[in-house]
């Protein structure tokens, strides 16, 4: 039987209720499908470990984190923590330190949820937003000097490579092309800035080349947010920098019904380091401990988890149980206009996965 390593990092806020749900689910699956089973490693890493330690992680967290076969991570984020104190002591550590260069961001309209935008069709809104995840605005390249002062200055530079936006680049038209319509869209703002997006802009003419059957074209990050309203259906795979794809996708998820529903990947494509699944909801501190957390964004995760190991058989069945569960609008969440609990959701795709292991059997 095949064993899996994985390293739970519930983080902060619910991120302490999502994770161990998602634990649950993957065991209820491993159990249904007798093939495999997973060995969990939970890590109390971020808020409270910083208030005990000084730090997020301990110096040593990335070695203890190497050899697993993927990670769950929950939420980085506390409102007695300056955020990119929380941010970068722990989230962006991991993604940075196992190169996890390519941030994925599926979305679409999941049965039973009720979208924003009334005039889309749930076929129309289908995308993959493919984020550069290692550097661009988020670099950490920057500094303050003359603190205090009225000449105080504070710096964040942008940072791009060739070898980054290459590697993304590629990545993203692979991805298109693996998708039935073939369609990438790369987001620019080379209109304003006329240095790193100017390079970005003709790498992606570049990398194009390699991928003739891949209809591509270019938008100004605003007007992608004005075309994710307008014309959904015009989007298909979509690649943005660091910053430009954060915002994006958050809209995305807006779009789609709830930031609760939406999963993530940090994937290091060459397999050289593990790679992190999380929901992309932050860590909801107001409603912390009160059972309210949607537990789906955690759950889609775990499906883009299972594909990442080879389990795609099994990620299947976890999205046809989720996409029951979300089709019963009793087992809605509060952030859906429902008054399910994380418990009742979690139960109810525990107990269809046992229900697929008793039909497999019959």
């Amino acid at each position: 039987m095949k064993s899996y390593r994985i390293a739970c990092i519930p983080g902060d806020g619910i991120g302490k209720e999502v994770v161990p749900a998602g634990q649950a689910v993957l065991e209820a699956l491993a159990a249904a499908q007798r093939g495999f089973r997973f060995e969990f490693s939970t890590f109390d890493w971020g808020g409270d470990w910083y208030r005990a330690h000084g730090e997020m992680m301990p110096a040593a967290g990335l070695e203890a984190l190497r050899h697993v076969d993927a990670i769950l991570f929950g939420s980085a984020g506390d409102p007695h923590i300056p955020d990119h104190i929380t941010l970068w002591g722990l989230r962006l550590k991991i993604c940075q330190g196992f190169d996890q260069y390519a941030n994925v961001r599926p979305t679409r309209i999941l049965p039973g949820i009720d979208g924003p935008l009334k005039r889309c069709a749930p076929a129309d809104l289908d995308w993959v937003i493919v984020r550069e995840n290692s550097e661009g605005e988020y670099s950490g390249v920057g500094g303050r000097v003359h603190q205090g002062h009225p000449i105080e200055v504070a710096t964040d530079l942008s940072m791009m490579t060739r070898a980054g936006v290459e590697r993304i680049m590629r990545f993203a038209f692979r991805l298109a092309q693996s998708r039935p319509r073939k369609l990438l869209t790369v987001v620019t703002k080379s209109n304003a800035q006329r240095h790193a997006m100017v390079m970005w802009d003709e790498i992606a003419v570049q990398v194009a080349q390699e991928f003739p059957d891949v209809k591509w074209d270019k938008e100004l990050v605003d007007a992608c947010t004005a075309r994710m309203v307008n014309r959904p259906a015009s989007l298909d795979t979509v690649v943005a920098t660091n910053l430009h794809a954060d915002i994006l996708s958050d809209l995305a998820a807006a779009l789609a019904g709830s930031l609760g529903i939406a999963p993530t990947a940090n994937i290091d494509p060459e397999r050289r380091y593990p790679s992190m699944f999380e929901p992309i909801h932050g860590s909801a501190f107001d409603i912390m401990g009160k059972g309210l957390a949607n537990p789906i964004g955690t759950f889609w995760s775990c499906v883009m988890l299972l594909d990442h190991i080879g389990e795609s058989e099994a990620a299947r069945q976890l999205m046809q149980a989720i996409e029951k569960v979300t089709a019963d609008p009793r087992l809605h969440t509060r952030d859906l206009g429902g008054k399910a609990t994380t418990e009742e959701v979690t139960n109810a795709v525990c107990a269809l996965l046992a229900q697929n292991d008793r039909l497999r059997v019959a």
